[in-house]
């Protein structure tokens, strides 16, 4: 059968992949080289990011941090966990719940609408930390591993999200689009919003975004 690979390359070469991906038997994302912009300047903070989909249900996810030379993997329904360099493993599991002044929030803001950007910034002086990594697999990977408490996304292309967003499910985080929805291969918009519980995200979609 034919496996259907979906990444950035491979869709600007043909854009109707996008639409293939929900539908397809067995697909591929990859994307290389997760957070180009840091690579190119020469920042260590990059990673490589694959997940397996099967008839539009994400199975299987790997965050891979060259520098670290460690890998973030998950597959459906057996956990989440952490690959060191020397084969020992850990399992992952996100943070235990805060209060808002307690959060420590990764948001990538470049893609918010415009008109609310100034509202849900001023917002942000409600966490303790808001902070940006301008790569999704290091902040999933930071979220996954329990060292914040939140994660919020607006843009959705397929290669950066869905290793993470199973990562976060499988390590126990709450993980659902803007309008309480899941996540599924093939949305591209709706944005992503990532919490260490239910309450947490109900409380982050109430107070901070406010979209």
């Amino acid at each position: 059968d034919t496996v259907l690979v979906v990444g950035e390359e491979s869709v600007a070469a043909d854009p109707s992949l996008l639409d293939k991906l929900a539908g397809a038997d067995v697909a591929i994302t990859v994307d290389p080289v997760d957070g180009t912009a840091n690579f190119a300047a020469g920042l260590p903070v990059f990673a490589v990011m694959a997940s397996v989909v099967v008839k539009g249900e994400t199975v299987a996810g790997i965050i891979y941090d060259p520098m670290g030379d460690d890998w973030m993997l998950a597959e459906r329904g057996s956990g989440a966990w952490l690959r060191r360099p020397d084969g020992a493993t850990e399992r992952l599991r996100v943070r235990e719940p805060a209060g808002l002044a307690d959060m420590i929030a990764h948001v990538s803001i470049a893609f918010l609408p415009q008109e609310r950007k100034p509202e849900i910034l001023a917002n942000f002086a409600k966490f303790r930390i808001a902070a940006n990594y301008r790569v999704a697999g290091h902040d999933y990977r930071t979220f996954a591993s329990g060292h914040c408490h939140a994660v919020m996304f607006n843009k959705l292309m397929p290669w950066d999200h869905l290793p993470g967003t199973l990562i976060s499910i499988e390590a126990g985080g709450y993980v659902r689009k803007f309008d309480g929805s899941l996540y599924r291969p093939g949305e591209l918009s709706g944005g992503l919003l990532l919490a260490t519980d239910k309450e947490s995200w109900s409380l982050l979609r109430r107070e901070v975004f406010t979209l």
